[in-house]
């Protein structure tokens, strides 16, 4: 049996350019060029017809008018990475948890550094929102995209923890 064939597109975003990745309409990755520049794989198809939902998604994400994800994702991990992934996608729009807090929620109240480093390698950013975890002290730190991206997520999100610093840049 062969495996499905891997396509990818580039979009303009609010926050820069995404790569995106995977089979047509299942994302396997989502990519901040402007964070680091990432070239496609030997392989991969070009195909600008490719992911419609990802796009028409992440630009109701960016309007303001989405606040969940509804698509076929490709998210092959550990067992433990895969839990976190999932609870990444339990946290609500808007809210913020620490990486404290979603190691209990995971039972595992110890894995701190395990629940980051899963956090870490999350391929989907945005979709599974990685971004909405956040140090215990209420500070902003580690994001793959960089602490400025994340922060204006959380703007565009409302967070609490970021209000103060104003509107989501258009």
């Amino acid at each position: 049996m062969s495996e499905a064939a891997i396509y990818w597109h580039e979009i303009d975003s609010p926050i820069g350019r995404l790569l995106l990745v995977g089979e047509r309409e299942r994302l396997k990755l989502l990519h901040f060029q402007s964070a680091s520049r990432r070239r496609p794989e030997e392989g991969w198809i070009a195909d600008s017809s490719a992911f419609e939902s990802v796009r028409r998604q992440l630009r109701e994400y960016f309007a303001g008018r989405r606040r969940a994800f509804d698509l076929g994702l490709m998210m092959p991990g550990t067992p433990f990475q895969c839990a976190v992934w999932s609870a990444l996608r339990a946290i609500p729009y808007g809210e913020t948890i620490s990486y404290a807090e979603l190691a209990r929620r995971l039972g595992r109240p110890r894995a701190v550094r395990a629940v980051g480093s899963a956090n870490g390698a999350n391929p989907l950013p945005i979709v599974v929102p990685c971004h909405r975890v956040i140090g215990s002290d209420g500070s902003l730190t580690g994001f793959g995209g960089g602490l400025e991206l994340k922060r204006s997520l959380l703007a565009l999100e409302g967070a609490a923890c970021v209000r103060k610093i104003g509107p989501y840049p258009t």
